[in-house]
């Protein structure tokens, strides 16, 4: 992958290259990425270059040998691919449109006319100068792919599915507001990792709508596709329940406002992935229910720990994962997992003598905590399943030795390596499961810098992270790529009062950027850190 500093035409004489030919092939080759397109100075004029069907006459200049060839945009993520060509390139004017070949694309064609100051036209067959145009069709399998061509004044963006052309719209945006004009040529271009993440907890911090709203918007234009909302810890509960009213904070999101968050998500091709974390981080809830709080021997209760031996707590969460199913209708769901302090003791059988009982019960003699909990998060899954959801789960809830194996279809969200037993990411991967990506070394920022934890930097992710890079520092090898899915860069609000909501969104603003340059393309970046920041700082 490389990046190549973009010239607006003001500055393309500077570097004057020299004329090959009349008719050039050029290539330009940005990671794995290569797009191959023959640029013929010679092509007769008013002749739509796509189509071959007669064009309005332009008023831009006409492609001819005195231009430059053309040099790739300078975007982030950085595009795959871009095969240069000598040309004046694209810029909006007043009056010009925005056309779409299909209906299905009204959304994105509305959303880069009004960026751009340009007139939506909807659906149009007919080609006038400055035209940009919206087409479904092309390309291979994959529905994030895109290709946009700069030609003759035109700019053509097409994609197997409505995702890749919506990318190829932010790509257009980024070209413009960097340097004025999209430079002439063909970008071709599509994510290494299907799985481009920001997760957010709002359970020990209340962010407001507005601010979520805001995050969409950003992580829209740097083509990440999922946002992570973590709305259920011990601290607070924070979105409406028609289910268990009695279990929502004070201060929460209604239904209404989160179904707004979820449209505009939806409209920038971002799936919500709710977490309702179970068996433990359940604290908020069980404070309306103590009747269902775990409690060891001794009768004293377990911080956050739902007693999963009593019937009463099944039915609790799955009322609650039943509701929120039809509040988030994403492909993705989160069902947590993590620190279930019955399992961090030194003998969970004895500290728990109920826990015990009912594992024998349900597993015969050798029953254990662990494959109690382990069932409990199956159960959980059959539930969510029953919604068709893809699940994940956080690491630590995948406990090693029991009897009881998770669900084949549970994804792996690993994100530490420091609780006890800790399990190494190739254990995960060799056993065939999918991982996702959260690297707490990395990839995690905690309000409050609790514990080890220090505010990431983009600089640190983005000259030493990659996708496979799964716990601490070190890579897992090569041939487990294809099970890596992506990953998801994180705020945890640990210590709520140590930012505000302004202070989060600029302290994450560069990380975001850098991890989606590695989510995109994990190759090492042509760009140095001080480039990429100037980029960043340059396209606002």
């Amino acid at each position: 992958m490389t990046q190549h500093r973009r010239r607006g035409p003001a500055r393309q004489a500077i570097r004057k290259r020299a004329v090959v030919a009349a008719a050039v092939v050029g290539t330009v080759a940005l990671g794995t990425g290569v797009g191959v397109w023959a640029a013929t100075d010679g092509e007769p004029a008013g002749r739509d270059a796509a189509s071959g069907a007669a064009a309005t006459p332009s008023a831009s200049p006409k492609p001819s040998r005195s231009y430059p060839m053309s040099e790739a945009p300078r975007t982030i993520p950085a595009v795959r691919s871009h095969t240069p060509a000598r040309g004046p390139g694209w810029k909006p004017r007043h009056g010009e449109r925005v056309v779409v070949g299909d209906a299905a694309l009204a959304d994105e064609g509305r959303l880069i006319a009004g960026e751009l100051g340009l007139a939506y036209a909807g659906e149009k067959d007919d080609v006038r100068a400055g035209d940009v145009r919206l087409a479904l069709g092309g390309g291979g399998g994959n529905q994030e792919s895109y290709a946009m061509t700069v030609r003759g004044g035109r700019v053509e963006i097409s994609g197997p599915g409505e995702a890749g052309v919506f990318y190829g719209t932010r790509t257009l945006k980024q070209e413009v507001h960097g340097g004025g004009t999209a430079p002439e040529g063909v970008v071709r271009d599509e994510p290494a990792k299907p799985r481009r993440g920001f997760m957010v907890d709002i359970a020990r911090k209340p962010y407001s709508a507005a601010w979520i709203e805001d995050r969409i918007r950003e992580l829209g234009d740097l083509k990440y596709n999922e946002l992570g909302l973590h709305f259920s810890d011990d601290q607070a509960f924070r979105i409406e329940s028609s289910s268990h009213p009695e279990i929502v904070s004070r201060d929460h999101l209604t239904k209404a406002q989160v179904k707004k968050i979820v449209d505009l998500a939806n409209s920038r091709h971002i799936t919500v992935v709710p977490e309702i974390d179970s068996p433990g981080h359940l604290g908020a809830v069980l404070a309306a229910h103590p009747e269902l709080q775990l409690r060891n021997a001794s009768g004293v209760p377990t911080k956050g720990a739902i007693d999963i031996s009593e019937p009463g707590s099944a039915k609790l969460v799955d009322d609650l994962l039943n509701e929120y199913a039809g509040v988030f209708p994403g492909s993705q769901w989160h069902l947590g997992g993590d620190e279930y302090q019955a399992l961090t003791v030194k003998d969970p059988q004895a500290s728990y003598p109920q826990l015990a009982a009912a594992a024998r019960k349900a597993y015969g003699s050798g029953g254990t905590v662990a494959d109690l909990a382990t069932g409990w998060l199956n159960d959980r899954a059959d539930t969510v399943r029953a919604h068709d959801r893809t699940m994940r789960a956080w690491n630590d809830g995948f406990y090693r030795g029991t009897s009881v194996q998770p669900a084949k279809d549970l994804q792996v969200a690993y994100w530490t390596g420091k609780e006890i037993g800790a399990r190494q990411p190739v254990e995960y991967l060799s056993a065939g499961r999918e991982v996702l990506n959260y690297n707490d070394e990395y990839l995690y920022y905690v309000l409050g810098q609790p514990q080890t934890f220090v505010y990431p930097t983009g600089q640190r992710i983005y000259e030493q992270w990659n996708p496979r890079v799964l716990r601490g520092t070190t890579a897992v090898p090569a041939r487990y790529d294809g099970q890596i899915l992506g990953g998801s860069f994180a705020v945890w609000s640990d210590f709520p009062g140590a930012q505000s909501e302004g202070q989060v969104a600029a302290g994450i603003r560069m990380p975001l950027r850098a991890t989606i340059q590695k989510l995109w393309d994990p190759d090492r970046p042509a760009l140095s850190w001080a480039g990429f920041k100037k980029l960043a700082d340059g396209l606002g």
